[in-house]
């Protein structure tokens, strides 16, 4: 099933009235280092994250899940391999346009273990990536308190 973008305009009341659903991929290593990417967009930008995306409208959250992982990470990887966390909520004082309203994700955080190659990995939403030790990424003011809250 494909989805189609909604309109910006569309997507501008959908955010600043309601929250949107989303799926965090906490992607460890076999050494236990925890894939974060550079963020190129709001919100979040200029922060270390986790990988992840919005379940689209009539999606199952395996959809979801299986489409995220192959745009995000380039891999294949199934929802019966990740191990689920726990929902979270991401309150956003700003929001993909710039414009005056605030972002509120409900997130559905799963982790997955993976040996990734950095260098397949898409710039559309990361501009860098890098493994992290969780030590490292609690101890870095770069990384976002909605990444860190996967780890405390």
């Amino acid at each position: 099933m494909s989805f189609k973008m909604l309109e910006v305009e569309i997507f501008k009341t959908i955010v600043a009235s309601t929250p949107l659903v989303a799926i965090d991929l906490v992607v460890r290593n076999s050494q236990e280092q925890v894939l974060l990417g550079l963020r190129n967009n709001r919100p979040g930008q200029g922060y270390w994250f986790v990988p992840g995306g919005r379940i689209q409208k009539e999606e199952r959250f395996e959809n979801a899940f299986d489409r995220l992982v192959k745009m995000e990470l380039r891999c294949d990887a199934w929802f019966e391999q990740a191990r689920f966390l726990r929902s979270y909520q991401h309150l956003y004082p700003d929001n993909f346009s710039g414009e005056n309203f605030s972002t509120h994700y409900v997130v559905l955080g799963y982790e997955l273990k993976l040996d990734i190659n950095l260098n397949n990995l898409s710039a559309d939403q990361h501009q860098d990536y890098r493994w992290f030790t969780v030590n490292e990424l609690l101890a870095s003011e770069q990384v976002h308190q909605h990444t860190k809250d996967y780890f405390l």
